[in-house]
C-alpha cells in the first residue's frame, strides 16, 4: 500500500498531506489503474447524409484503484468531438483532457478512440505535458469509454442538445516524470 501511495503522489494525485512527504523517485516509470464516472454536455449536429457529429465536453472525478479501494485523485475535463456513421453506428472520437490534482498541478493529455454509438469506444490516452509537479510528464495507455448517449433523431438539419453520462477506465495508465534539475526540489 505504501509503494502505491508514493506512486500516487509522484503522479500528483495527492490523497493526503502525509503521503506528500515521501514521494517516489522521479524519472521512474509507474503504472496505475484509474476510472471516472463522467457527465457530458454538448450538441449533436447532422453533418452528412448518413453522419452526425457530437461537439461537447465530459468531466468527472478521477479515482485511482488501491488495495483499500478507489481514492479520489483529482478532476478531469475533456472537450471532445465524436463523429458517428448512422448507417452502421460506428464512431470515432478525439479530445484533449486537463487533469487537475488536489494541489492544482495539471496534466494534459490527448484521447482518441473508436467504437459503436450508444455503446462506447476503446482507444489511447497520451500525456502531452503538465504544470508544476506534472511538468514534463509522458506516458499513457489504453482507455475504454462507455456512455449513455441517446438515439439521434432522423431528419434534415437536426441540432440536438445532449446530456450524457458514463464511465472512463484506464486499466493500465503508465506515466513518467523527468528527474528534477540539480538544486530543484
Amino acid at each position: 500500500m505504501r509503494a502505491l501511495a508514493r506512486r500516487l503522489v509522484v503522479l500528483g494525485f495527492s490523497i493526503a498531506s502525509v503521503m506528500a512527504a515521501a514521494p517516489a523517485g522521479a524519472d521512474s516509470e509507474e503504472t496505475i489503474k484509474a476510472f471516472s464516472a463522467w457527465q457530458g454536455r454538448g450538441q449533436v449536429f447532422e453533418t452528412s447524409e448518413f453522419g452526425a457529429t457530437f461537439v461537447g465536453s465530459f468531466s468527472g472525478i478521477i479515482y485511482v484503484e488501491t488495495e483499500k479501494g478507489p481514492l479520489d485523485a483529482g478532476f478531469m475535463i475533456c472537450p471532445a468531438i465524436v463523429t458517428i456513421d448512422m448507417r452502421d453506428g460506428s464512431q470515432d472520437a478525439k479530445g484533449r483532457c486537463t487533469i487537475v490534482a488536489k494541489d492544482s498541478s495539471r496534466a494534459y493529455a490527448d484521447i482518441a478512440c473508436k467504437g459503436v454509438h450508444l455503446v462506447g469506444c476503446d482507444g489511447d490516452f497520451t500525456f502531452t505535458g503538465g504544470t508544476e509537479r506534472f511538468a514534463g510528464i509522458t506516458g499513457g495507455g489504453p482507455v475504454t469509454i462507455r456512455s449513455s448517449l441517446h438515439e439521434i433523431p432522423a431528419g434534415a438539419g437536426n441540432v440536438v442538445q445532449e446530456s450524457a453520462g458514463g464511465i472512463i477506465v484506464w486499466p493500465k495508465l503508465t506515466y513518467k516524470l523527468p528527474e528534477p534539475a540539480a538544486g530543484a526540489q
